[in-house]
């Protein structure tokens, strides 16, 4: 499959984007830890968290579907029982290393896998820490790819200083601290999303945060909540940038999480020259929300780096498009985890954007975009990561000529209604 995209004039008018996706997974799992119904709306119906949800069906919680809102009955944190099957994380990277948190503290076996993808991503940071807890995981390379299998083990409390900033290594040694009498900490180097501490707290459990540490106190008595997913800030971040690019672009995306933790890519833009406005400045189910409008201006060149990084990760490959719209040079460095995602995000922006005509260089940390060269038409692969897709689309915007994107099916794992949008702002788009 491909699909070829088209500018048509300026984005104007409103619109939505979905769930956030981090929200959406930690709602279904603590959740499903918890005691009562629990009930989401605004959920994130991708493929990465419906394995979420396929994944805790299969351990025996009750979670309905019904569009965007979602019922779990939790069956509380001695509830869960042994799956009959293997657990599916599909591509779902967040799915595999929050669950095998969960899993470690249960009193049964399960087997984790997931695509040809997710098979070869690293799992050995988040079961380090897991093993340190007591934790038995046997599986590929001494337990650090998937397949996986968890034994029954009992856990506890350590401090760990964790070599990464990464919020899925931090919640996974949280959840697996609910499970462990006594207090279990994590360091990290830089403060990466929060959205587990404020959820677990949401939920009953005892949270502490000092700086970049953060503690839960374990074995809580969780209680069923209500909680309203707002739209993702990673998904909005395709249009804060298209319309910045494209001329005379006014764009109003509603209902944005602008959680602190997960704002760097508002403050990037910003230091570009951006013209964004955070408008209806909220707070819903513990997160800030907020509308944000952007019009269209110049951009110029900046440096990436350092403790933003963690706060942005994901935004990385679009803030490269509005890096090669903009005057002189980006410089992104200190962003070496962009190599193990869903593929090798700096080879494919370097490889799949010169297609296009961009002039990016491939760095040992990062890249640099040398902007202001024009785009033209031509064909690119989306190497089944549904960032790249999106960011390929957002450049064809602004590019002279159609851009084709090969294999754009992975966009439906975070933004499965994106063609849609697209086209609601009066783009091109043919062959989804």
């Amino acid at each position: 499959m491909s699909v070829t995209i088209e500018g048509a004039g300026p984005l104007t008018g409103e619109i939505t984007v979905p769930g956030d996706k981090s929200v959406s997974h930690r709602a279904v799992l603590l959740g499903s830890l918890a005691n009562g119904e629990t009930r989401i709306s605004g959920f994130l119906t991708g493929e990465d968290c419906l394995s979420t949800i396929s994944c805790m069906q299969k351990l025996g919680v009750p979670v309905q579907v019904n569009g965007s809102d979602v019922t779990v009955n939790g069956v509380g944190l001695e509830g869960l029982r042994e799956p009959e099957d293997i657990l599916d994380c599909g591509n779902s990277g967040t799915t595999a290393r929050l669950l095998l948190g969960v899993l470690a503290g249960q009193p049964f076996y399960s087997v984790m896998t997931g695509d040809s993808s997710l098979r070869k991503r690293p799992m050995g940071r988040v079961t380090k820490p897991l093993k340190q807890m007591g934790a038995e995981i046997l599986g590929r390379d001494d337990g650090k790819l998937l397949p996986l299998s968890v034994l029954h083990g009992r856990l506890r409390p350590i401090h760990y200083n964790s070599p990464v900033a990464s919020a899925q290594v931090k919640s996974a040694v949280l959840l697996a601290g609910l499970f462990a009498d006594g207090v279990t900490e994590v360091t990290e180097p830089e403060k990466s999303r929060d959205h587990s501490e404020r959820m677990l707290a949401a939920f009953g459990a005892q949270v502490e945060v000092d700086g970049n540490t953060v503690r839960v106190h374990g074995k809580p008595k969780l209680q069923g909540q209500t909680v309203r997913v707002p739209g993702d800030i990673s998904s909005a971040a395709f249009f804060l940038v298209a319309a910045s690019i494209v001329p005379g672009s006014d764009l109003l995306v509603k209902n944005v999480g602008v959680n602190p933790t997960r704002t760097g890519v508002l403050e990037v833009l910003k230091d570009m020259g951006a013209d964004l406005e955070l408008v209806n400045e909220r707070v819903e189910s513990g997160e800030p929300v907020a509308d944000i409008r952007v019009r269209a201006k110049e951009l110029q060149g900046v440096e990436i780096g350092g403790d933003i990084v963690p706060r942005l990760i994901d935004e990385l490959p679009v803030l490269a498009v509005a890096a090669m719209f903009a005057r002189g040079k980006t410089v992104v460095r200190d962003a070496a985890e962009l190599k193990v995602k869903e593929t090798d995000r700096i080879a494919a922006v370097v490889e799949e954007f010169d297609k296009l005509g961009a002039a990016v260089t491939a760095t040992e940390d990062g890249f640099v975009v040398e902007g202001g060269r024009p785009l033209s038409g031509a064909t690119a692969h989306s190497r089944g990561d549904h960032r790249i897709a999106m960011s390929l689309c957002v450049a064809a915007l602004a590019a002279q000529g159609a851009v084709t994107v090969e294999e754009p099916e992975s966009v439906a794992i975070s933004y499965p209604n994106f063609w849609d949008t697209l086209q609601g702002l009066g783009c091109r788009v043919s062959g989804f």
